[in-house]
């Protein structure tokens, strides 16, 4: 007797768009404007004013790197792929500025294996609890400086060198950690390489160390730095 095939478990990584949906400071939330009703067109739709990078969303190398790869050029072969996890979030939860280090990458492989080549390496921090709350997601600080988890550098290059990653994700609102203003990472690491980067991501803790697929559903914006983007795994 023929076994039935095993469903896949379907966890959605994505952040709802709306209004209240918390942006960088300096960027104006997504707006929605009806045009069409149901009692005068029969139907109903919005015209929607958004920044490239809101909520759960995708860095292209052209967001910071002049002449490279925009949204719309990154091959689709490049948006599924194979996924591993690297869980920061005891670390994160004592000290809101630290960044995934190389010995973290290390600790994790120890224990769950070589992350495979190809891979999108997603960052859990734990920071999505905090996505409805504007001053806690992004840390403000009395200066104006913002607080939240990230990325090193050398974090960043060591996976770009050593296992030939495809993209970089993370559930904080940047890859960088929020006190870094030089955007070290973006400018240095991924998007140089050619890397997409996820940000704002959320749900991670649902996720297996290996194993998972994702499949990021980004808006081919012609010519886009970046967009928002449905970001689905299957486990």
């Amino acid at each position: 007797m023929t076994s039935p095939t095993r469903k896949p478990r379907v966890i959605d990584l994505t952040q709802p768009l709306g209004p209240a949906t918390v942006m960088w400071p300096g960027s104006s939330p997504p707006s929605f404007r009806t045009v069409d009703d149901y009692r005068e067109a029969g139907c109903f739709s919005r015209q929607v004013s958004l920044h490239e990078h809101t909520g759960t969303h995708l860095d292209a190398p052209a967001h910071f790197i002049e002449g490279a790869q925009t949204v719309d050029q990154i091959p689709v072969e490049q948006l599924v792929c194979p996924v591993a996890v690297i869980d920061i979030e005891p670390h994160a939860a004592r000290d809101p500025d630290y960044a995934l280090s190389i010995a973290d990458i290390e600790q994790n492989e120890a224990r769950h294996g070589e992350i495979p080549r190809g891979s999108a390496v997603m960052v859990h921090s734990g920071w999505a609890k905090h996505v409805a709350n504007a001053r806690a997601y992004l840390g403000e600080r009395g200066d104006g400086g913002l607080r939240f988890p990230g990325v090193r550098s050398a974090a960043a290059l060591w996976l770009i060198r050593h296992r030939e990653i495809t993209g970089l994700g993370i559930d904080t609102p940047g890859i960088d950690p929020g006190e870094d203003t030089e955007f070290t990472v973006h400018r240095h690491a991924t998007l140089p390489n050619g890397l997409w980067q996820l940000e704002g991501l959320v749900n991670l803790d649902q996720l297996p160390a290996r194993g998972a697929m994702v499949f990021v559903g980004v808006l081919p914006f012609v010519g886009g730095s970046g967009a928002p983007a449905r970001v689905i795994a299957l486990v």
